[in-house]
C-alpha cells in the first residue's frame, strides 16, 4: 500500500480535477483513475527512478507512461500548473544565507598568503 504521506491532498485535488482527462462525465474511456495517475507521476519526479520502477500499486509502468506523453502533449500539466500556482506555499523555497555559504573564492575574495577582511 501506498503512504499518504506523498498523497495528492483533497484541496489539490479539487483544483487539479476539472483540468485532467479522463473524468467520469468525459464522453468514451475515461483511461482509469486520474488522481492514481498523477500520483504515479509525482512518484517518478519526486524519486528520479525510470518508469520502469514505478510500483505495482499504480499499475502497468508502460500504460502509465504513454498516457504521460499524451498528457505533455495536450499541455495537462501546464493547466494543471498553472491551476494550483495561484496561490504558492513559499515556506519551503526560501533560501537564506545562513544555510547557503559560499566559499571566499566564489565570493570574489583575493588569493594568496594572507587573508583579507
Amino acid at each position: 500500500m501506498l503512504s499518504d504521506r506523498f498523497m495528492i491532498t483533497n484541496a489539490q485535488w479539487a483544483l487539479m480535477e476539472p483540468h485532467c482527462f479522463g473524468r467520469k462525465r468525459d464522453p468514451g474511456r475515461t483511461g482509469g483513475d486520474a488522481r492514481l495517475f498523477l500520483e504515479a507521476v509525482l512518484w517518478v519526479a519526486r524519486t528520479g527512478a525510470p518508469w520502469r520502477d514505478l510500483p505495482g500499486e499504480f499499475g502497468n509502468w508502460n500504460t502509465i507512461f504513454k498516457r504521460f506523453r499524451h498528457w505533455v502533449k495536450a499541455d495537462v500539466f501546464k493547466r494543471i500548473f498553472d491551476a494550483v500556482s495561484d496561490d504558492p506555499d513559499m515556506e519551503c523555497v526560501m533560501v537564506d544565507g545562513t544555510i547557503c555559504k559560499v566559499h571566499r573564492h566564489g565570493q570574489g575574495a583575493k588569493g594568496g598568503l594572507k587573508a583579507r577582511l
